[in-house]
Order: C-alpha cells, then sequence, then structure tokens
C-alpha cells in the first residue's frame, strides 16, 4: 500500500521536441557524463516512489541531451559539489532518462509514455526543467532552468525537508542567506518609468517585465553580461521593457487591469527566482524565463516573442535551433553558452 508521502524531483533537459543535431559551428555545446551513482530502474515511477519511500528518500528524475550546456553546468558543477552529492544521496534515489528516448515509462498516475512523450505532456520548454511532485502525483514545484548550486540546494532541501506544507519555495528561499551583491536594483535606459499602467502601453509593442530584488547577485549578472550586449539591447528595444522589485509595493496596474503591487503580482504569478523575466503580448502571458540563462537563449526567447514566432512554432527549443542556423548561413558567429 502507498501510504508513507512522497515526493518525485524530475529534472527535463532538452533543446528541441525532435532530435536536435547540434551543427560543428555552433559553440558552447555541454559535455558531461551521467554519475554512476545515478538509479536504474524498469522505470514504473509509483513502483521507484514506493522504494525511494521504504529507504527513506524521495525519487529525482533526471532527463537530459547530449550536447545541452545547461545540462552539462547541472552535472559538471552542481554534481561535482560535495556537500550536494552527499545530500542527494542520501536523501533521493535519481534516475537517468533520455529526453529522446523511446524507453516506455508509466507515470505516477498509472499512464504510459515513452520518454520523449512523457516530457511533451509536461510541456517542458527550458533546459532543464525541474518538477517536484508529492505523494498524490501533484507538482509542488516547477522550476523552469538551471539554478546555480546554492539555490539548486535550497530546492533540494525544501523538497526533503517537506517544507511545502509550511509556505511557498519563493518565501523559503527568500530566508536564505544570500551572496554578496551590489544592494540596489540596477537600472537600464530601456526600462520605461513609472506609473506601470500595462494595459494602456501600446498594444502594437510585447511587454518584457523584469523581476529583480536588491539582494541579487543574479540580477547584477543579468546586467553586467546579458542586458549590455548590443544584441539584447536591439531586442528589447520591439519591447516595452519595466524593472519591478519583487518585494516592493510599488503600484503596478497589470495587463489584464487589475491595480495591484509589484509584491502581490509577484506572487500571484508565482515568481520565485530573481531575476526573473515574464514576456506577453496583446495582454497575455507568452513565456517565462525564471533561471539562468546566458545570452544567446535570453536573445532567443525576446525574439521568439518579439517576431511573434510563438504563434506558428509552438516548440520554443526547435525554434532556438531554427534560429542558431540561420544566423549562421548569414557568417554569424553562434555561441549557446555566451
Amino acid at each position: 500500500m502507498r501510504k508513507s508521502p512522497v515526493f518525485v524531483f524530475i529534472v527535463f533537459l532538452t533543446l528541441s521536441f525532435s532530435t536536435p543535431v547540434l551543427s560543428a559551428e555552433i559553440a558552447g555545446a555541454g559535455q558531461f557524463d551521467i554519475p554512476s551513482w545515478f538509479k536504474e530502474s524498469f522505470l514504473d515511477l509509483r513502483d521507484d516512489i514506493e522504494e525511494a519511500t521504504a529507504h527513506n528518500k524521495r525519487l529525482m528524475i533526471f532527463f537530459h541531451q547530449n550536447g545541452c550546456p545547461y545540462c552539462a553546468e547541472l552535472i559538471n558543477t552542481n554534481f561535482s559539489q560535495k556537500d550536494i552529492v552527499d545530500y542527494a544521496r542520501k536523501n533521493l534515489d535519481i534516475l537517468d532518462i533520455n529526453i529522446w528516448g523511446d524507453r516506455e515509462i508509466i507515470d505516477p498516475s498509472g499512464k504510459t509514455f515513452t520518454e520523449k512523450t512523457f516530457a511533451s505532456e509536461l510541456k517542458v520548454w527550458f533546459t532543464p526543467t525541474v518538477l517536484f511532485f508529492n505523494e498524490k502525483g501533484e507538482v509542488i514545484l516547477r522550476i523552469n532552468g538551471y539554478y546555480p548550486p546554492h539555490q539548486f540546494m535550497s530546492a533540494l532541501k525544501y523538497v526533503s525537508g517537506r517544507q511545502e506544507k509550511l509556505m511557498t519555495f519563493r518565501d523559503y528561499y527568500a530566508q536564505q542567506v544570500l551572496d554578496k551583491s551590489s544592494g540596489i536594483l540596477v537600472k537600464e535606459s530601456f526600462f520605461l518609468k513609472p506609473p506601470y499602467e500595462l494595459k494602456a502601453l501600446g498594444k502594437n509593442k510585447p511587454l518584457v517585465v523584469f523581476f529583480e530584488q536588491k539582494q541579487c547577485p543574479g540580477c547584477d549578472t543579468l546586467h553586467k553580461e546579458i542586458l549590455g550586449q548590443k544584441e539584447t539591447i536591439d531586442l528589447i528595444k520591439q519591447y516595452n521593457a519595466i524593472q519591478l522589485d519583487m518585494w516592493s509595493n510599488t503600484p503596478v496596474i497589470t495587463p489584464q487591469g487589475e491595480s495591484t503591487t509589484a509584491r502581490d503580482w509577484a506572487k500571484a504569478l508565482g515568481i520565485t527566482y530573481a531575476p526573473s523575466a515574464v514576456l506577453f503580448d496583446k495582454g497575455k502571458e507568452v513565456i517565462r524565463i525564471e533561471a539562468f540563462l546566458k545570452g544567446y537563449h535570453t536573445q532567443s526567447i525576446l525574439d521568439y516573442v518579439a517576431s511573434g514566432a510563438y504563434k506558428t512554432q509552438p516548440n520554443l527549443q526547435r525554434f532556438i535551433q531554427e534560429r542558431a542556423d540561420a544566423l549562421i548561413e548569414q557568417g554569424k558567429e553562434v555561441d549557446i553558452w555566451k
């Protein structure tokens, strides 16, 4: 009988719906090896959950594909640190699943998928994507993208400690010790000034909202390494762009016309990570960036919405690959890790 509470931790790593072929002209592809201590499984997740529970562990499922730089960062950086590895091995059973594979998977509800159709069913947009499930098969936490080691460890502790019964991950992470940062919100010339009446903004431009906070080394990196790049600035000029302190009481009228504050809106949207960027078109959210990304992928997401490509190409990662191919045909260098 399945009585004990259990969580499933799923990490999805992918670049497109069909197996992408990385061109030799695309720099920055990641190389990694699956750790030997990961668990082998027949991929009936119901059995894996029960077995993890019997050993007082949780089940973590790691979806990956060759060439993904963010997958390589997770394995080579996060899973090379002793404290993370020791904690994971003590508290998790980890499965290795190829996002493009054809092995059969039975999910916690008993439905059968292949590896790749399982990822599609869960609407994976980014690499990696992290999902945590409770004993009922409900998602209690989703992380879309790569978290650096300290944030990744916080997620592991949040799930393993069943902290979701006490608070949201957003509130839990806010209580953690923050790294050194500038302590200010870094301003950019392309950010619109208040009042933030977002519904009233021009309907001919999409909207991008950057949620940040003052004690935020990741925010400093965003401005220093990504938002200052000419390619990024050229794309953001196609948007109405605003910056909000996610913990402030700054008045905001949302794209749906609701009066609120930056803090309450961030909470309603489920913003956990700073910095995060939410992209809207015609008042509707299209996609969001809520984890660590480099310049090329940030620019690709901005292009995906600004160009309207999302209307005809539902798979972001396929668009990213096609965009890289088009840039190479134009004689431009593509480095997906810049």
